[in-house]
């Protein structure tokens, strides 16, 4: 999964999870988003990890788990 910020001209901007593909599954939380945003558009890296997968019974934001890690060497 690649994580995308997005452009700077967006009022409150978040960060979206994409496919390798290229398409866009969804966004990370707002409270997750307001910092990575800023550390990612200053040309921080970030990736996803697919953690777990819920099918249609759970709330569509509860059904992809993502692990989030940041690579701070840079």
């Amino acid at each position: 999964m690649r994580l995308v910020p997005d452009p700077p001209v967006q009022v409150e901007p978040g960060v979206w999870v994409h496919l390798e593909s290229g398409e866009p599954v969804g966004h990370l939380p707002p409270d997750i988003a307001q910092w990575l945003w800023p550390w990612m558009s200053d040309g921080g890296v970030a990736e996803a990890r697919v953690v777990r997968v819920e099918g249609v019974e759970a709330p569509s934001w509860r059904r992809l788990l993502l692990d989030v890690s940041c690579d701070v060497g840079r």
